[in-house]
């Protein structure tokens, strides 16, 4: 572990980027120069005093867990992602196999949006990101554990947590929605990777997607108009507008309802009540 190197580069990706490039307010009495310790401690979802620490070469070596967490947290490119975790004495990501970096790209996008769900998810369907809105209306996938974390799982194997988010109507094409999309990238990564193994799991824990996975189906999927089920709100009829990496390997998905529409109105509601359950008076 380079200590040294790696304080200097911490400290030099802080003081480069600036407030609004996270989504923050940069204040008439701001002084410091490019983020506070603290705001990146926040991002990162650490204390300031560990990442203060890290800064003054005194902190204990840290995880590939964190190297993660700050590298989204100073928008760091690939390149810059894979120097930091060699500075810090650890085997650089597989960038292919496990897409848990953020795209500097769409992070800056994804900053920016606060007044409609919005999120980041791979090629595999993991979700890498959500805004608040997001989270309160999808609920929060960020937070999932292990294969939680990918649709195709919590789609398929139960308990069956998204399929409460689609009417039962609609839910047939949107399971052949997921598989063709994890075939197409089952088909770039391979076997011998994190899609193989998603795809071996799920053969072996669900009849449904067995059946589905032998259509041979093979499709991304791009901008959709779709209906969402929310727990107390009900039916959000909402248009999913998608951006994607230049790779295609990470996607931020934008919900937006009708403009002066009655979904645009719990829209609203949600963002009034955050992630708070919502109970009829």
């Amino acid at each position: 572990m380079d200590r040294s190197g790696m304080a200097e580069f911490l400290r030099a990706r802080r003081e480069a980027l600036r407030p609004a490039d996270v989504g923050l307010t940069d204040g008439p009495r701001r002084r410091t120069v490019g983020l506070r310790r603290e705001e990146v401690a926040a991002a990162a979802a650490m204390s300031v005093d560990y990442y203060t620490r890290l800064e003054q070469q005194r902190g204990p070596q840290p995880s590939p867990a964190v190297l993660a967490s700050l590298a989204r947290a100073l928008r760091l490119t690939n390149d810059e992602r894979d120097y930091l975790f060699r500075l810090a004495g650890h085997a650089v990501p597989d960038r292919f196999g496990r897409a848990d970096h953020v795209s500097p790209a769409l992070q800056r996008v994804f900053a920016r949006l606060s007044d409609t769900p919005a999120l980041v998810i791979s090629h595999l369907g993991e979700t890498l990101a959500q805004n608040a809105l997001g989270i309160a209306l999808l609920g929060d996938h960020v937070g999932a554990r292990g294969w939680e974390r990918f649709e195709a799982w919590r789609w398929f194997v139960p308990p069956q947590t998204d399929r409460e988010l689609y009417p039962a109507h609609d839910r047939g094409r949107q399971a052949r929605a997921i598989v063709a999309s994890l075939r197409a990238a089952y088909g770039q990564l391979g076997v011998a990777s994190t899609a193989g193994e998603l795809v071996a799991e799920l053969l072996r824990r669900s009849d449904e997607f067995r059946l589905l996975w032998e259509r041979q189906e093979v499709a991304q999927r791009f901008a959709d108009h779709k209906v969402l089920v929310h727990r107390e709100l009900g039916d959000i009829e909402v248009d999913c507008q998608v951006l994607f990496t230049e790779d295609r390997g990470q996607a931020l998905l934008v919900l937006t309802p009708e403009p002066r529409s009655e979904a645009e109105e719990k829209i609203r509601l949600l963002d009034v009540l955050g992630v708070q359950r919502f109970t009829a008076g």
